[in-house]
């Protein structure tokens, strides 16, 4: 989140196409050092730094997320594990909030349900203990109502389409009938939350 400092660091992973599996060493010395700053920063969620990777579909946020979980020994909580279903952007962020950091916040574990995308429906309750840091991953992640518990906000993009080629390689005949639907929620939801403009760094993927 901005603290009165300078700009919001921007960087490139020079890689125009599909976002290929990479390391954080892929990501530029500026960035790591961003990052590295970030989980400085005084824990807003209990004694947990929180860490968002925010941007559209198909920006590259699940790949760069594993990657900084891996660099900084993390783990990781996914929105596409807490969305309800294709219309569910809004209930998968408020499922981030009253589920994982408010509960942090108050000192106690995380505790989320993870959807089933097949059976349409929640299945299995996963549990996060208070830890160091945590990231967490994907569209919504960064909204106004999570941002008082984050230490730090990561935004990443791509043009449009490099994004949609992407995800539709990603996901195929899964996603290809509710692109439209869901890119209209994105949306709605950046108009009201504006996250880019709140970010700490942009990483830029293609």
């Amino acid at each position: 989140m901005p603290d009165g400092g300078p700009e919001p660091a921007v960087v490139a992973v020079p890689d125009g196409g599909p976002v290929v599996p990479m390391s954080a060493s892929s990501l530029t010395a500026e960035a790591a050092a961003t990052v590295e700053r970030l989980l400085d920063r005084p824990a807003r969620a209990g004694r947990t730094r929180v860490l968002a990777v925010e941007g559209r579909s198909g920006a590259g946020k699940s790949t760069i997320a594993t990657a900084l979980a891996a660099e900084w020994t993390m783990p990781v909580v996914r929105m596409d594990d807490l969305y309800p279903g294709w219309d569910g952007l809004l209930g998968g962020v408020d499922a981030l909030v009253e589920w994982v950091l408010r509960p942090l916040s108050l000192g106690r574990p995380a505790r989320w349900r993870r959807y089933d995308w097949a059976a349409g429906d929640y299945a299995e309750w996963h549990e996060e203990p208070e830890t160091g840091a945590l990231l967490v991953e994907g569209v919504g992640c960064g909204s106004s109502g999570a941002a008082p518990f984050l230490s730090g906000l990561i935004w990443v993009e791509a043009a449009d389409d490099v994004r949609r080629s992407r995800a539709l390689a990603r996901d195929g005949d899964v996603y290809l009938p509710h692109w439209t639907r869901w890119a209209d929620q994105e949306e709605r939801f950046y108009a009201a939350h504006d996250v880019r403009a709140r970010a700490d760094l942009m990483i830029v993927t293609g």
